[in-house]
Formats: C-alpha cells, sequence, structure tokens
C-alpha cells in the first residue's frame, strides 16, 4: 500500500503532512510542533550545523 506524504518547505517554516484515511494530517515532531522554522545555522567548521529551532536559539 502507498502513502501520500506532502512536504511544505516554507519560506519562514516547514511542515509534513500524510493522507490518513482520506483526510491530511500534518505530522507533529518531538515537541508537539507542527511548524519547523526554515532555518539552518552553520556555527563554525568544527561544529554540526543545528537546523530548525534549535538554530533560531
Amino acid at each position: 500500500m502507498s502513502m501520500i506524504i506532502g512536504i511544505d518547505l516554507g519560506t519562514t517554516h516547514s511542515a509534513v503532512a500524510v493522507v490518513d484515511a482520506g483526510f491530511p494530517l500534518v505530522l507533529a515532531d518531538q515537541n508537539g510542533k507542527r511548524l519547523t522554522p526554515s532555518v539552518v545555522y552553520f556555527p563554525n567548521d568544527h561544529q554540526e550545523p543545528q537546523v530548525g529551532l534549535d538554530a533560531v536559539r
């Protein structure tokens, strides 16, 4: 069985949704948030990039 997903890469926020029983369902992250800030932060050459809410902080 195939699954339909949608990804919204917005300029300020991003979201992911699936179709469940014919209705769209926007997925939440581990904190219960359905929208993620569309931000990537590169601290320096020796650290991993941070994304989403972690990058905003």
